[in-house]
Formats: C-alpha cells, sequence, structure tokens
C-alpha cells in the first residue's frame, strides 16, 4: 500500500502529538581509546573529548551514574530533562591517563567495562589502576565478559557447549571483578555489541541490564537487556552532530518487540508499528554505507528493508523522526550475520 494512502491529516497528527508530550530519557555515551594514537575507528582524539564534555556542560545536561540513570528512566521517573551516561569499554590505559583527570576536574561520573583477561595487558589498565579508579567518587567498574568473546551462539555449536562458554565468561568476570573489588554491579557491555535471544535470557536470569552499540536513548519502553548507546568515536562523535544525540528521544514503540538482530535473510527487513506521534512523512530511515533507504506501511506496520545485501558481519538500520524542540525520537537496530567471520 502507497505511504500516501495511509498519512493521516496534519492536524489529527498534531492533536495526537500533543496527546504524547516528550519524556526525558537517559542517553549513554560509549568510548573506548581518548587519545590521539590509537586504532581511528575506536578512538576518540584528546581534544574532541574535551570538546564533548564541554557541549554537555553548555548545555546544562545533567551526568548521572549509569545503574541509577538507567533504572530511574525505565521506571519512568526522570523529569523533563534528558540526562546523560557517559561509559567506556575494555579499560583501555588511556582512559585512566586522558579521561580520567578531564571527568574529575568536571565532577562527571562515569562507568568502566572491564574484559577482566585483559586487565594488565599492553594498552590495558592494571588492577592497581582499575582499584584506584573504583575508589573514586562517581567511578563504577562493571562486567564487560572475562575474554572479550563473541557471545551469540557460533553456527555448529550446540546448545550445552554454548551455554558453558558463555555462563564461564559472563559469571568469572563477575566474579573476578567481586574479588579484586570487593563488590560488583548488575551492569554488563556485550562485546562487539553482539546479542541473541539466548544471550539475552542469560542476563534477564541475572537480573543484569545489557548495553549494545547501536545509537538511541533509553527511555521507559527499552528492553533492559539491549540498551543503546552512542558511540562516540572521531567519526561519529563529532560537535556538529553531538547535540542532536544529547538531546534524542527513544523512538516510542515496545523495544522488547524488536528483534534481537541475528539475520536471517540478507537484506533483513524491519517492522514497528505507526503509531502516534510518528508521521510517516517526517521518519527518515537508513542503512549502513548504503544511505537513505525506502520504507513502506503496511497495515499499520512500517516495513524498513535496504535495497541490496550486506558483506559485513555487523550493520545498522537508523530511523529518526523529529520530537519537538528541536529533538529527535531515534531508534537504531544492529543486525547481525553469523556466517560472516569474527572479528
Amino acid at each position: 500500500m502507497p505511504i500516501k494512502a495511509l498519512v493521516r491529516p496534519l492536524a489529527l497528527l498534531s492533536l495526537l502529538a500533543a496527546a504524547f508530550p516528550a519524556w526525558a530519557d537517559l542517553v549513554v555515551l560509549q568510548y573506548h581509546h581518548v587519545n590521539d594514537s590509537s586504532p581511528p575507528a575506536t578512538s576518540t582524539s584528546i581534544s574532541l573529548f574535551e570538546g564533548q564534555l564541554k557541549m554537555i556542560s553548555d548545555l546544562d545536561i545533567e551526568v548521572v551514574h549509569l545503574l541509577e540513570g538507567t533504572r530511574k528512566t525505565l521506571d519512568g521517573g526522570n523529569e523533563s530533562d534528558n540526562r546523560i551516561a557517559i561509559t567506556f569499554d575494555d579499560a583501555y590505559e588511556s582512559v585512566y591517563s586522558e579521561a580520567a583527570p578531564l571527568l574529575a576536574s568536571r565532577g562527571y561520573p562515569y562507568t568502566i567495562f572491564v574484559n577482566t583477561q585483559a586487565v594488565g595487558h599492553n594498552g590495558y589498565m592494571t588492577w592497581d589502576q582499575i582499584k584506584e579508579l573504583a575508589g573514586r567518587e562517581g567511578v563504577t567498574i562493571a562486567n564487560h565478559s572475562a575474554d572479550h568473546d563473541h557471545l551469540a551462539k557460533k553456527p555448529g555449536e550446540t546448545d550445552s557447549k554454548w551455554q558453558t562458554r558463555v555462563s564461564n565468561s559472563l559469571d568469572d568476570a563477575q566474579g573476578t571483578l567481586a574479588d579484586e573489588l570487593g563488590s560488583s554491579v548488575p551492569l554488563f557491555a556485550y562485546p562487539y555489541g553482539e546479542l541473541d535471544e539466548a544471550l539475552e535470557k542469560q542476563l534477564a536470569a541475572r537480573d543484569w541490564y545489557g548495553y549494545g552499540q547501536q545509537s538511541g536513548a533509553i527511555g521507559p519502553k527499552s528492553a533492559g537487556t539491549r540498551l543503546p548507546r552512542f558511540p562516540m568515536a572521531n567519526a561519529y562523535g563529532q560537535l556538529g552532530s553531538l547535540e542532536n544525540k544529547l538531546r534524542s528521544k527513544a523512538f516510542p514503540i515496545d523495544a522488547g518487540n524488536l528483534p534481537d538482530g541475528v539475520i536471517s535473510e540478507n537484506p533483513p527487513t524491519l517492522a514497528f508499528p505507526l503509531a502516534p506521534p510518528i508521521n510517516t512523512n517526517r521518519l527518515t530511515c537508513y542503512a549502513s554505507g548504503k544511505g537513505r533507504i525506502d520504507f513502506d506501511v503496511v497495515q499499520g506496520t512500517v516495513r524498513v528493508k535496504a535495497p541490496d545485501s550486506f558483506n559485513s558481519r555487523r550493520f545498522r538500520y537508523n530511523c529518526t523522526h523529529p520530537a519537538g524542540d528541536g529533538s529527535y525520537y531515534w531508534l537504531s537496530q544492529q543486525w547481525l550475520d553469523l556466517s560472516k567471520p569474527e572479528d
């Protein structure tokens, strides 16, 4: 069915939008390295990092603890303004030497997700450094697995072998953090942002929150085991687009009904309900490396599909829609092609 046939009159859409006022969401920023010499794909330059922190301050957006902010947002308890949480994956040494002093100077809390077997290796923090940071006000140390393995079930892997492999990685890391630091928190960042439904169930059984690498804000309808974060590496964290990300809103749908992202066809189809205040005339979708892509609407369901297949193991569809006051609803779906080699 043509899109135009399903577009409601603008006056009615305006009334519906007024009945769905914007809520306050949590925007989580994801970093790896913070320096000028590490791999560009996962690095944020020191000057860019300083600029990002300055923009957060200039916009007067509160920076909060990740666990507290996540719980409050999912409970619908946030007030009118967005909040920010800052996270780092892998516990690289540059976070200790470069990022931590800049964050301390502004009094900003942050979370470091640690893959425990890498601690003390070249380029990573030592346990002494991690313990020092953990003792500072506002710093949380959390689980990024023991071995930074690809944790989604591999093609041909038996259920029992997968269960053992994943349980060891999750629980060994959590136990190591508890032993080294005296406590642990129910926060987990998926290595590479890769997940599947079975892995989500493992986190749910442990009552942990799970954070991916797909962009977007966390809102009351987000799924607690697949929470979005905005990557802040040089290619994605430029100041020209940063304000839109900091002020973004979670897409107004139940994220728990979205697919886990493991594809059975290439290109995959993303489907979600067309519901107020979403207007198809103002909805825009993009695919990794392909630019803007088309969508159609069938019986009240938006269906987004790229025009041709992808060659990468991971890729995304992003859809945005104005949310008022210059902000945007933001939906990012990460896809995972298990037939492609691990990196």
